[in-house]
């Protein structure tokens, strides 16, 4: 199940949110307050984390620098109603931020950026996934390759098979 994390300092922000996100099937969990948030991302896995721009005890800069150490494949967006370009420089060059949603906000565009950053952390994901399957691939070959070149050193010729038309494995001196 795909994981959203929400955190805004205002609560009715949070609930315009959830409901908004609610109809798409996706866990939404929101917190009002950055500590609680911090503390979720040691317990669940987020597909995308959403954070305001400005918050009392600290800026949503800050916060997505963290949560980048915590989970780097997560996708990070910025909900802010304060635009302007140094602002958003910031968060992309600091805390690696997808996109910049505005407040007040369309919600065709909100559920449009997510599912986009869904489809894009779906996309790292199975990147890692078949990365991960090509090296221990290539690690067994390896280790194949290491013990055919150990039976040949031991016993010379043993790796050379030599086959019939049909396929057939000839014995002896044909």
């Amino acid at each position: 199940m795909i994981k959203i994390q929400l955190v805004d300092d205002e609560p009715n922000i949070l609930s315009a949110l959830k409901r908004l996100l609610k109809p798409q099937g996706w866990e939404i969990h929101t917190f009002d307050k950055v500590e609680a948030a911090l503390n979720a991302l040691m317990e669940h896995d987020y597909a995308v984390i959403i954070s305001d721009y400005q918050m009392p005890t600290a800026d949503g800069v800050t916060y997505l620098q963290f949560a980048r150490q915590r989970q780097p494949d997560a996708m990070r967006l910025v909900l802010s109603a304060h635009g302007d370009r140094n602002s958003m420089i910031k968060a992309i060059n600091k805390a690696e931020v997808y996109r910049f949603l505005s407040k007040p906000w369309d919600d065709y565009e909100v559920v449009a950026a997510i599912r986009s950053a869904i489809d894009l952390y779906d996309l790292k994901t199975e990147n890692r996934k078949l990365l991960k399957e090509v090296r221990e691939q290539r690690e067994m070959l390896y280790a194949r390759e290491q013990e055919l070149l150990r039976l040949e050193a031991e016993n010379p010729g043993i790796t050379r098979v030599q086959r019939d038309t049909d396929g057939s494995v000839l014995i002896g001196d044909h």
